[in-house]
């Protein structure tokens, strides 16, 4: 993979281990050393991980573990960077603290430093969202990328929030580096092709009487429940690969993978999770990749540095006033490498002009 220019990124879960709470089996931490976790002011166990216990990284064995494993992976495994699951756990002391120890730790290790470090910006812990809070160094999921993009093409979303997360989302990461790790679906909650085939969640083969899983997933029908518009598939797409910052592609999504409207189908190890590569989708497959191979010709619309080079108009090439962004239901942006992307929810075909000088 690196001969071809491709990077690794690991998925670490440094949060808990696998004991559960007090009732829970000895399998790790719990015989050698019950400092490790996390507990309360009258002893009791947290579980801002929702598995019943919670490391605790002010305490330096945990962390020590930590930056043994993340050497590990690097020097045995030539493992380019790491994606972190629930990280504000690995800064709370209890509170989250985006100075924490073990951020601190990682930025000056030799081995670490220069590896991309990305966090899941979340727990379910007290002030558990994180959201651009953690050091400047690293990535960050962007989950109101995912959702603002989605409002936007089921039609309930504004253009100006659109807008706002295709440039980078410099409302959450400040206006000279954006930091957004771009996405429209992931391995939690609906496939990309479910999220358009599907407004609700159908998890009963999950054995909780449908009641895992995300209620509140932003997602829609075309009619009845599990059909979808191919063109929604192919907009949602199209969005993700022309917005500035980093994009995540969940695995295959590119070729229409369905899990038949299960959003919590990590327990599931049958085909209803896996990817079902002699049924994919081999024409969105070839849009994917054209999507890829424009990106690529445009850098500066992946480029983390926030440039003033993106420009805002309709499609009769007059530029986008607070006015004109109220009620849009589209927008043409521009970026100073000549790129240009043309958003229209309209379905509609449309002339578009050339920007209006002033």
């Amino acid at each position: 993979m690196r001969q071809a220019g491709i990077g690794t990124i690991l998925d670490l879960v440094f949060n808990h281990t696998g004991e559960s709470d007090l009732q829970g089996p000895t399998l790790s931490f719990r015989g050698l050393d019950d400092a490790v976790y996390a507990r309360g002011q009258d002893g009791s166990l947290i579980n801002d991980a929702g598995t019943g216990n919670t490391l605790d990284f002010g305490y330096a064995p945990v962390r020590q573990m930590t930056l043994v494993a993340l050497r590990h992976f690097v020097t045995q495994a030539g493992v380019d960077g790491f994606r972190f699951d629930l990280a504000p756990i690995m800064g709370r002391s209890p509170g989250f603290d985006p100075r924490a120890a073990i951020f601190a730790d990682i930025a000056a290790d030799p081995v670490l430093a220069d590896r991309v470090m990305i966090a899941e910006p979340w727990d379910i812990g007290p002030g558990g969202y994180q959201l651009g809070a953690f050091p400047a160094t690293w990535l960050e999921w962007n989950d109101r990328f995912r959702d603002d993009v989605r409002r936007f093409w089921r039609g309930d979303g504004s253009a100006g929030a659109l807008a706002t997360r295709m440039a980078g989302s410099t409302d959450i990461f400040g206006p000279t580096v954006t930091r957004t790790v771009n996405f429209v679906a992931a391995h939690d909650g609906f496939t990309l092709a479910d999220a358009v085939a599907y407004a609700r969640r159908h998890n009963h083969a999950n054995g909780e009487d449908n009641r895992d899983g995300h209620a509140d997933e932003v997602s829609w029908s075309a009619g009845e429940e599990g059909q979808g518009r191919a063109e929604d598939v192919r907009a949602l797409l199209a969005t993700l690969f022309a917005s500035r910052g980093t994009i995540m592609l969940a695995a295959g999504d590119e070729f229409g993978r369905t899990q038949g409207g299960n959003n919590n189908a990590y327990a599931q190890d049958n085909a209803t999770s896996w990817l079902n590569w002699e049924a994919r989708d081999r024409e969105l497959e070839a849009f994917v990749a054209e999507l890829a191979a424009w990106r690529r010709a445009h850098p500066a619309i992946g480029a983390p540095e926030v440039r003033h080079d993106l420009s805002w108009s309709d499609v009769r090439g007059d530029a986008m006033t607070p006015a004109a962004w109220d009620g849009a239901d589209g927008f043409v942006m521009r970026v100073g490498d000549g790129a240009g992307v043309r958003v229209d929810r309209g379905r509609r075909c449309v002339e578009v002009l050339p920007p209006h000088q002033a």
